[in-house]
């Protein structure tokens, strides 16, 4: 088994949207939730908060630096995700579809690398 990240694209815009407008989709993603729940693929998701209350720490030098907003400069950031432990990338795929639905947006999916033996 496999641990994929799908993460949900969002932009200022999607946090802006007034809360009536959202419940449709806050109660799909739950509803998409409890059925991952009870698949027994889930292991961890959440929502985050706008891009611009990032911070970027940057510790390569010998005194770190932390700056404001997020990393990139770009319309869209990472806005929620979910970790599902499945059994391929098709899987995977197919859990993303629900997802996007659910969410209305986009979802990206990617594997977690392997641990070192």
């Amino acid at each position: 088994m496999t641990q994929y990240l799908l993460s949900v694209h969002s932009s200022a815009e999607d946090y802006a949207r007034p809360i009536e407008e959202m419940m449709p989709a806050f109660e799909a993603v739950d509803a998409f939730n409890r059925k991952a729940q009870e698949a027994g693929v889930w292991v961890f998701a959440g929502g985050l908060k706008p891009g611009d209350e990032a911070r970027v720490v940057d510790a390569a030098a010998s005194e770190p630096v932390v700056t404001d907003g997020p990393y990139l400069e770009t319309k869209e950031w990472i806005g929620g995700f979910w970790v599902f432990e499945l059994s391929d990338d098709a899987a995977a795929l197919q859990w993303a579809t629900e997802a996007s639905a659910a969410c209305q947006g986009k979802v990206e999916v990617r594997p977690f690398q392997d641990e070192p033996a």
